[in-house]
């Protein structure tokens, strides 16, 4: 089963910066992708940020030239860098990976980090 462990979140004040890690329990080249979601109180969770495989990013508008992804590759993690944080980046945030098992597309979730952006 593959397990995917969160760190990083806390408390910070807005305009400043967190970096989250999600280790995974085996290669992350086995996956399709890697991605951070969040979810907020009251609403749905969303997807923050996704790195493919071959390196390719795509990012949530709210937080294009924000927020960072990357992976390192010898250490199975993957590392969101948030930056110039906002009160509404306020969330629980999941590590999440896709692979595919069988034909079918398995998602595996970390159990998440809470990020808190108040002054």
């Amino acid at each position: 089963q593959v397990q995917l462990v969160e760190s990083g979140g806390g408390l910070v004040q807005p305009g400043g910066s967190l970096r989250l890690s999600c280790v995974v329990s085996e290669n992350i080249f086995n996956f399709l992708t890697m991605g951070w979601y969040r979810q907020a109180p009251g609403k749905q969770r969303e997807l923050v940020a996704v790195i493919t495989s071959r390196g390719s990013t795509n990012y949530v508008d709210s937080v294009k030239g924000r927020f960072t992804i990357s992976t390192d590759n010898a250490k199975n993690t993957v590392h969101l860098q948030m930056n110039s944080l906002k009160p509404e980046d306020t969330a629980v945030y999941y590590c999440n990976s896709k692979k595919v098992v069988r034909a079918a597309i398995n998602n595996y979730w970390g159990q998440g980090t809470q990020v808190t952006v108040s002054s």
